[in-house]
């Protein structure tokens, strides 16, 4: 006899916040002044928006392994543009050849950009990414020890959870601002690599902030 199919099973998690992060990612690279981009100030963002075409339609074809090297792409992409305009901002400091207002709101957003780009690294990497953990269940296992996974483990009940794009931007706005994970330890070297390095862009345009604040005093 045939069993009805359960009708309490938790849909796929949905990518339009990731998809919200990298359009945020691309206009927060598009405000940079032209002396701060790495090549002309449209170039990288105008990548970013033309890779979400095949990344929305692979995904939807179910071809995981194409969407997941898409999102690697971009991601590094972001990654690099983010480490050239920071070195390029180090490098204006102390010339002044920007005003302090703007480079006070280009470092405001390299830090915004620091956040969102290790989000989705983050969310991207952990435990094969979103389509994996899906197809899991629930998470008992990964790069990061997110609080909820020390609740299954003592709990009786099947383990149905399982971190979201909320959960890494959680973990990396805690690493850019507090420089440390905070209430999720890293487990795994390369989790560990990311976070350190994340730290360093973060702490570079803090202290970029402060030098400026400092000289403006």
């Amino acid at each position: 006899m045939e069993t009805a199919a359960p009708t309490d099973v938790e849909p796929p998690e949905p990518r339009w916040l990731a998809f919200a992060a990298l359009l945020a990612t691309a206009g927060l690279n598009a405000a940079l002044p032209e002396a701060l981009s790495v090549g002309p100030r449209w170039l990288l963002p105008a990548t970013i928006v033309a890779l979400l075409l095949p990344s929305l339609i692979s995904h939807r074809m179910g071809s995981h392994a194409l969407n997941q090297i898409v999102g690697t792409v971009t991601n590094a992409l972001i990654t690099c543009g983010l480490v050239g305009s920071l070195i390029l901002l180090v490098v204006a400091l102390p010339g002044k050849k920007e005003s302090p207002i703007e480079l006070l709101r280009s470092a405001a957003a390299l830090w915004a950009t620091n956040i969102l780009v290790f989000a989705l690294w983050y969310w991207r990497l952990d435990a094969d990414g979103p389509r994996a953990r899906f197809e899991r269940g629930g998470h008992t296992e990964g790069a990061f020890l997110f609080p909820q996974m020390t609740l299954i483990v003592k709990s009786a009940d099947s383990p149905d959870w399982r971190p979201g794009f909320v959960d890494y931007l959680f973990l990396a706005f805690n690493t850019g601002t507090a420089f440390s994970p905070t209430d999720t330890p890293v487990l795994s070297p390369w989790a560990k690599a990311l976070t350190m390095f994340q730290s360093v862009i973060a702490l570079t345009t803090v202290a970029v902030l402060v030098s400026r604040a400092v000289n403006i005093l």
